[in-house]
């Protein structure tokens, strides 16, 4: 055992520790910069005469190919662990960045989809496989803090980087020099959040802590293949709760800053209402956790969703001033902070630990649903002329999650 190698049974200094969700938070942040597109979208229409779909559209797959590529990284984390593949994922960002800086000389949407799309959702997903995993092994005394913690970065880029983008990287840089700064900014964080993820040694576990389930003399939890996992229902369970209440939660976030403009509000206001749900999902996430490792996991899931589904039912009559539109928007980004915070805590608690990456990462194909969500929303509001019948859809869709949480609860026995 070299001599910085935490001993099997000995709890190590806190601050080395902590220095894994840190790591998390960095990659999660620089993940995260995808959330702030929609700063680019109405520049690309402008400077290179794009649809709003066309300038969407390398979002959208960024997104989907995120959710696809977490679970061949899930597994590669797994299998060669963290600091490798977190190393691949920045080289990746900066290849793909750089790639969507030469725009200005290839000037088609399909361009930005390969290289942002295709290259920096792969990028992505690559380096947030690597976010939970490490993280949950190093932390089973206090899984809901630490892990909700470290994937705390992902809720808070948008949040960070919009402002700096609209306000200073565009109107100075332009498009083309913004993606290649940012390109240049999340190698440098990537690698340096890399070079600092490890596992604990095996079978290391904090002083004096024994697993609740050793306690009570039950045999403790079995350790899920992913061959295995597909044939159970508790993942399938997982699986469309999940999807359901990330799609409803995307389908209202899309119409925020529409719907606030609808009731009179300025563009200024409106997204002030985004940045309000960024918040309470960034900053969530800590408290998320801190509540389910005090008060249970399942409970604080069943109770945010219940109260999700009941504001988006009211939405459209509740949200026409500006303190209700803004508690709205703060009410729903905690849904997102319980859920994205909380569901990999769930998995590594349903499936455990040791194939917690790739387990992980079919969990999470189920976010791919909610790429597609704010389509379905704005497809209802072009047919119906009312943004009603979207947010009902996205309030039956956190109700069907808190009756798949309840399902599970009840069925496995999960607090």
């Amino acid at each position: 055992m070299t001599k910085n190698t935490p001993s099997p049974h000995k709890t190590p200094p806190l601050w080395l520790r902590w220095r894994i969700p840190f790591a998390g938070f960095l990659l999660g942040l620089m993940c995260g910069f995808s959330y702030a597109w929609g700063v680019l979208v109405v520049p690309k229409m402008e400077q290179f005469g794009w649809t709003k779909a066309e300038a969407t559209l390398p979002f959208t797959v960024y997104m989907v190919v995120l959710a696809l590529v977490m679970v061949p990284a899930g597994w590669m984390q797994d299998r060669w662990g963290p600091r490798s593949v977190a190393t691949v994922g920045a080289v990746l960002f900066f290849v793909a960045y750089g790639l969507a800086a030469l725009v200005g000389y290839f000037p088609n949407p399909w361009w930005l989809v390969f290289s942002y799309g295709l290259i920096g959702g792969t990028a992505c997903g690559l380096s947030y496989a690597c976010v939970v995993p490490p993280t949950r092994k190093w932390f089973p005394d206090r899984p809901g803090f630490a892990v909700s913690t470290a994937v705390m970065g992902f809720g808070l880029a948008a949040l960070v980087i919009a402002p700096i983008k609209s306000e200073y990287l565009l109107p100075v840089h332009g498009i083309e020099e913004t993606f290649l700064l940012m390109g240049f900014l999340t190698l440098v964080v990537c690698l340096a959040a890399a070079s600092i993820l490890e596992d604990p040694p095996a079978g290391w576990k904090p002083y004096g802590w024994q697993p609740p389930a050793d306690l009570d003399g039950v045999p403790a939890q079995p350790e899920y293949t992913p061959r295995q996992l597909w044939g159970t229902a508790k993942f399938w369970l997982a699986w469309f709760t999940l999807g359901s209440v990330i799609a409803g939660g995307l389908m209202s976030l899309g119409l925020l800053p529409a719907f606030g403009l609808s009731i009179g509000l300025s563009s200024v206001q409106a997204a002030v209402a985004v940045s309000i749900f960024s918040a309470f999902n960034g900053f969530g996430r800590p408290l998320a956790g801190f509540l389910a490792d005090r008060f249970g996991l399942m409970r604080v899931m069943i109770i945010t969703y219940c109260v999700q589904a009941a504001v988006l039912f009211v939405f459209p009559v509740f949200a026409v001033t500006l303190p209700a539109l803004y508690v709205a928007s703060a009410l729903l980004g905690w849904g997102f902070a319980v859920t994205l915070g909380l569901f990999p805590v769930l998995t590594a608690s349903c499936f455990g630990t040791k194939h917690l990456g790739v387990n992980y990462g079919l969990v999470f194909t189920a976010f791919g649903l909610g790429a597609f969500a704010p389509f379905v929303g704005s497809w209802l509001f072009g047919v119906t002329g009312s943004y009603t019948p979207a947010f009902v859809a996205a309030g039956v869709l956190a109700g069907f999650g808190v009756v798949l949480c309840a399902v599970m609860k009840k069925r496995y026995n999960l607090c």
